[in-house]
This record gives structure tokens, sequence and C-alpha cells, in this order.
């Protein structure tokens, strides 16, 4: 797959899946407004403290997985 990188603006939680570790976290390396309404729609577990990554919930892998292959590859 090639990755189409003029679209990595538009898709946080598709960059997300960039940064997965351990099946389900991702780096916190994105804007608190976004991690916060990630969180708000139940893609993500809370981002507010001090680790350096946030949880992703099964909805979110789901989608962040499409949204990557949608916007990312050609």
């Amino acid at each position: 797959m090639q990755i189409d990188t003029d679209k990595i603006d538009d898709a946080a939680l598709a960059l997300m899946y960039l940064t997965l570790h351990d099946h389900c976290r991702a780096w916190k390396q994105i804007d608190w407004d976004i991690t916060n309404r990630l969180h708000d729609k139940g893609l993500i577990d809370n981002p507010i403290g001090k680790a350096k990554s946030v949880g992703l919930t099964e909805e979110g892998l789901k989608q962040a997985e499409l949204l990557f292959e949608k916007l990312f590859t050609k």
C-alpha cells in the first residue's frame, strides 16, 4: 500500500493508527481539542493524564484502520 501524505492532516484518528502500540494504544501527539472530541465520540479512552499514549476503544480501532486505508492509500 502506498501512503498519500497529503491527506494526513485531515484525519487525526487515522494518524493515530500510524502510532499504535500494545494493540490499542496510540501516542498522544495530537492537539488536545482533537483528542477531547475523539473521546466525546467514544473512539478513545480519556486523554487527560500523564501517560504519553491513549487507548483506542474497539470502535476507535475499527474506524482508525478504515480511515487509514481510505485516506492514506492509493
